[in-house]
């Protein structure tokens, strides 16, 4: 049966409305100073992430000034004036007209003309799509060559599109990294430039970096100490403004830039013009190289 319990007093009602209340508030503020922990995090987080865009474009333009300033040479000032082939150290196997001639497979055919060989002249520029292009017709009828005899064929690196590669240099860097291999490894010479082809930077980006460029070198034989050397720097001077009234300036520039640079400039005596790709058979031009199998037919017409 029901009992007939007391009905709590007004001060006990008021009482449990007050603590009521006061939980209710306690509740309220530990929400409110989660809320405000949570955005104090957001906001933290906000500006670590905001500190890191800062710092990796801070990093990426020191790169790109540190990489300019070790490849003066490559055309980093526009008034450099280009030094002679005579004046600067050149890769071991290099001709005195800036080219690298190769006769055969193997290091011993890097470096010599063979006796009574055609000679197969090849201006070529890293950033160059077009020199992609040749490379991807003629790439494997340029090995055949090599591997028949009878063939000499004369590599030039050059660096006129230094300007294309967002203020990388890339085309010094990556003409330096091949003259280093001919210097050092010659015997993956050859196959280093074709390697140096494959997904072909677009002109107009900034290039491969120094490790991706090592990593090509290591990928087709190049030991890791040479690749690891396509960085190393030397010091001297370089002149700048023009022949009649040049100032000499005090640099720092990847082991074979001012070579690339004067081989550059070499081109222009040599042929009257800068441009790339420029193939020669027998120092003729050549031009029909668009055409697969014409560039070797002709190689070895020019035998007979």
């Amino acid at each position: 049966m029901p009992t007939n319990e007391p009905r709590p007093t007004k001060a006990v009602r008021r009482d449990e409305a007050r603590a009521k209340a006061a939980q209710m508030r306690k509740e309220q503020e530990r929400k409110a100073k989660r809320t405000r922990l949570i955005g104090i995090a957001v906001l933290v987080l906000a500006v670590l992430a905001l500190g890191f865009i800062v710092w990796k474009i801070v990093t990426e333009q020191n790169a790109n000034e540190s990489a300019n300033s070790e490849v003066v040479y490559g055309g980093t000032a526009a008034d450099v004036i280009p030094p002679a082939l005579a004046d600067v150290s050149a890769p071991a196997p290099a001709a005195d007209n800036g080219g690298i001639p190769v006769s055969g497979n193997g290091a011993d055919a890097v470096g010599d003309v063979g006796d009574g060989d055609v000679v197969l002249t090849i201006y070529f520029d890293f950033m160059c799509p077009v020199c992609g292009t040749f490379e991807q017709i003629n790439g494997e009828d340029l090995d055949t060559l090599l591997a028949d005899g009878g063939t000499t064929i004369e590599y030039h690196p050059i660096s006129f599109l230094d300007s294309k590669s967002s203020g990388t240099s890339y085309s010094t860097r990556a003409a330096n990294a091949t003259a280093i291999v001919a210097d050092k490894d010659p015997e993956h010479f050859a196959e280093f430039v074709s390697a140096m082809y494959v997904d072909q930077p677009a002109e107009g980006s900034a290039g491969r970096t120094d490790a991706e460029i090592a990593k090509i070198a290591t990928d087709v034989g190049v030991p890791q100490d040479v690749a690891d050397s396509f960085t190393d720097t030397v010091s001297g001077t370089f002149e700048t403004g023009s022949a009649d009234d040049p100032t000499s300036n005090e640099g720092t520039w990847r082991t074979f830039a001012p070579w690339v640079t004067a081989a550059t400039a070499q081109m222009q005596t040599d042929i009257g013009e800068i441009g790339t790709p420029t193939v020669l058979i027998d120092g003729k031009k050549f031009t029909n190289w668009q055409t697969p199998g014409a560039l070797l037919d002709a190689v070895n017409a020019a035998k007979s």
